[in-house]
């Protein structure tokens, strides 16, 4: 079946959705990137045209196509150890200082398919070892989540981990597995996936001594940022760390973190 090409009106019928379930603005340029995200899925439905689509999505007779589309359009790239220098300061800054045997909780606020939520798990397994210590990881997209669970990865991104981290922490895969690796079982059972939607009232997560909210941000607006990082200042304990993307910035949205270094907050 010939799918006719998204026009600027179907195009736009998609940017108010996504905004309005997730709160991510799509610039023109992410025209592309709908129209390809979406196809196999109107191919899959046997619709001709992204106007079908959208109506069929918007119907409320399909939650699991909705969730799909959702999905496809808010999942991001990421890999291990992204913005490293985030991990040293956190190693180095926040744990160096941190009470042995007090509990500490971490969250991967977009956490996308897992990597980055391993990541913390291995930097926190190293350095507080067997004292109490947990990682939250949520994302809006069902979908990544259930590809965070397995822990397996494709083994060329095994490349940004640490040598030490790659042996204490990965199983390089074997038969079936091979040119794959897995975070090994205990690393992953201290990891806890869940979908949350930032867009929206939090679910009870508790409070958090350091909070990764990074990369997401350059896809909201304004008022949207606002909204997001009260939510998630909520869920930060006093003197608790909040980091985002090096490209991000909270200039103007929120005056009640106190900026440690470019990228680096930390609540008072």
């Amino acid at each position: 079946m010939n799918i006719a090409a998204i026009n600027d009106n179907e195009f736009k019928q998609f940017q108010d959705l996504i905004y309005k379930t997730a709160g991510i603005s799509l610039s023109t340029a992410k025209k592309p990137l709908v129209s390809g995200r979406l196809a196999k899925r109107l191919r899959d439905r046997g619709l001709a045209s992204y106007g079908d689509y959208f109506k069929l999505l918007t119907s409320g007779q399909y939650p699991e196509e909705f969730q799909m589309a959702v999905d496809l359009l808010t999942t991001n790239e990421t890999y291990f150890f992204r913005e490293s220098k985030h991990f040293d300061f956190m190693r180095q800054q926040i744990l160096a200082n941190h009470r042995r045997g007090k509990p500490f909780r971490a969250w991967s606020a977009a956490s996308s398919s897992g990597q980055e939520a391993y990541t913390i798990a291995m930097v926190l397994a190293d350095s507080l070892g067997d004292h109490p210590w947990e990682v939250v990881a949520s994302d809006i997209s069902s979908r990544v989540l259930e590809r965070a669970r397995t822990g397996n990865y494709p083994l060329e991104q095994a490349r940004h981990i640490p040598k030490n981290y790659l042996n204490k922490y990965c199983l390089k895969g074997t038969g079936s597995k091979e040119g794959t690796f897995l975070i090994e079982r205990s690393l992953r059972s201290r990891v806890n996936f869940m979908q949350v939607n930032l867009n929206t009232s939090l679910p009870k997560l508790g409070e958090f001594d350091l909070i990764f909210l990074r990369n997401v941000m350059i896809y909201f607006d304004e008022d949207t940022k606002r909204q997001v990082v009260r939510r998630i200042m909520g869920q930060l304990k006093s003197d608790g760390h909040l980091l985002i993307g090096h490209s991000e910035s909270l200039n103007g949205i929120v005056d009640d973190l106190k900026q440690l270094m470019p990228s680096v907050y930390r609540k008072p």
